[in-house]
């Protein structure tokens, strides 16, 4: 296993932002962390990255290392939602500055800047101060510095606020090759839809316990509910609950002619009601 964690709980104050947390990430997979606000989300991110220390439990990277160890903290790369970036630097000056940091020197640190910028798709503004860069051109410059090391473990927490669609569509590239190559990853989201893309695994958090641990196929098929058909006719619309989409249209045809049907099929959003509820959170 790449990430584990075993039993892990943190606190702040009367709040418990982590709860007996117990899951593991398995090497080249890119595991969903899903949850409403104010699920745990961040505060298990920061857990896995040693940003915080559990109150108690215990984490484990690359099957022995804690995350506050040195040996570690190589073996991890970080995309933080809040823009980690320098706007007077260049591109390329933030990437380099950020690989010195992870202790790479020299031509090995060119080499790498110079693959981390290409790889997304910034080689033409490298040279450009990052606050001149779009919102969706400094996600990418965000996701370049979190790679330039070439670290196993990768946390993307929410990579894709703010972008326009092609530098989302490039991001979800960048993360499917990633996986090819191997890389571990963690990705948090609000989109149900970059979830049932990318992920293999998905797991729910609320109020800091994990509610479900599946492949998304499997969490629809336990936790999705039936298919809605809606058929329409001149005078009003007929709504079904079923198993049977072809079955609900024959009942329907039986009874009278509709002008229209169209079938809502369970997705991870239906799941992600279902377990966490409709109520807003702020």
């Amino acid at each position: 296993m790449m990430l584990r964690l075993n039993n892990v709980t943190k606190v702040f104050g009367n709040r418990t932002a982590v709860d007996a947390l117990s899951l593991e990430i398995r090497r080249g997979e890119v595991f969903g962390l899903l949850g409403p606000n104010g699920a745990g989300k961040t505060t298990t991110v920061n857990l896995a990255v040693g940003l915080l220390a559990p109150d108690s439990g215990a984490i484990e990277i690359d099957g022995t290392e804690a995350p506050t160890t040195s040996i570690a903290r190589k073996k991890i790369g970080v995309a933080p939602q809040a823009l980690a970036l320098y706007d007077d630097l260049s591109g390329r000056e933030n990437v380099l500055f950020f690989g010195q940091l992870h202790g790479l020197k020299k031509s090995e640190l060119k080499d790498r800047a110079a693959w981390a910028i290409d790889f997304v798709g910034l080689t033409d503004r490298a040279r450009d101060r990052a606050k001149t860069y779009s919102g969706g051109m400094k996600r990418r410059l965000n996701l370049a510095i979190a790679i330039v090391h070439a670290p196993p473990l990768l946390l993307l927490d929410e990579p894709t606020v703010g972008v326009d669609p092609q530098s989302r569509n490039a991001i979800f590239e960048n993360i499917q090759e990633l996986k090819e190559r191997g890389t571990s990853i963690i990705y948090t989201t609000h989109y149900m839809e970059e979830a049932e893309r990318l992920c293999d695994r998905v797991g729910i958090l609320d109020q800091g316990r994990l509610l479900a641990l599946d492949t998304v196929e499997n969490l629809i098929n336990k936790h999705g509910g039936k298919c809605i058909a809606r058929a329409t006719t001149r005078q009003k619309t007929i709504r079904i609950e079923t198993d049977d989409p072809l079955a609900a249209l024959a009942s329907i045809q039986e009874k009278e002619a509709f002008t229209s049907f169209h079938l809502d099929q369970p997705n991870l959003e239906a799941v992600f009601l279902h377990l966490t509820g409709r109520s807003l959170r702020d």
